[in-house]
């Protein structure tokens, strides 16, 4: 008889495996060799079962991500749902400095217009305050340097007053809604006077 690697066996394991059966010697012999099959099936089926893990482990991290997005999107168009209105009645609001500034300054007390000119600046108070309660504020201008984030330079104006970058007029007023510009504010800015 002969093992796996094709050597004579010993004599003393040949004497007591004399009275065994002949299939049973291949069934064992088999045995061992399908022991070293069921081992790297074995092996390759923890491979299988690391790598599957892995992917649930990136696929929930992945659904996770995506919820947050979701609820990130959600939470930001709650909070800028108001922006194309705001934009449209910022309009409003311009006009209506633009009526208060078109009054000259002695007709303001003139008891003819003085209800037209309370009038309009109730109203534009009114839209402020309505502004204030969704998160839209005007943005400082004057007197600040150039922020190119939230100031639009529309002319440079000369100035010996004034640091150079430093806004000097307000021809139309910026605004904000929470952290998100809504209009820049258009400026003039100052420089060294030639």
């Amino acid at each position: 008889m002969i093992d796996d690697d094709n050597k004579p066996r010993d004599d003393a394991v040949e004497k007591e495996l004399a009275g065994v059966p002949e299939e049973l010697l291949e069934r064992e012999e088999s045995a061992e060799a399908g022991d070293s099959d069921l081992e790297d099936s074995l092996a390759r089926l923890r491979g299988d079962l690391e790598t599957a893990q892995q992917e649930m482990l990136y696929a929930r991290a992945e659904v996770q991500n995506v919820r947050r997005r979701m609820e990130k999107d959600v939470q930001d168009a709650r909070a800028y749902a108001a922006t194309g209105f705001a934009r449209d009645v910022l309009s409003v609001w311009d006009n209506l400095s633009r009526a208060i500034d078109a009054i000259p300054a002695d007709l303001h007390d003139d008891p003819r217009l003085k209800a037209l000119v309370t009038g309009i600046e109730a109203t534009q108070r009114e839209l402020e305050k309505v502004f204030a309660q969704h998160g839209i504020g005007r943005i400082a201008a004057m007197g600040l340097p150039l922020d190119p984030n939230q100031h639009q330079a529309m002319l440079e104006v000369p100035s010996a007053e004034a640091e150079p970058g430093t806004v000097v007029q307000e021809m139309q007023s910026g605004w904000m809604i929470k952290d998100r510009l809504l209009r820049p504010a258009m400026v003039g800015v100052a420089r060294k006077p030639d």
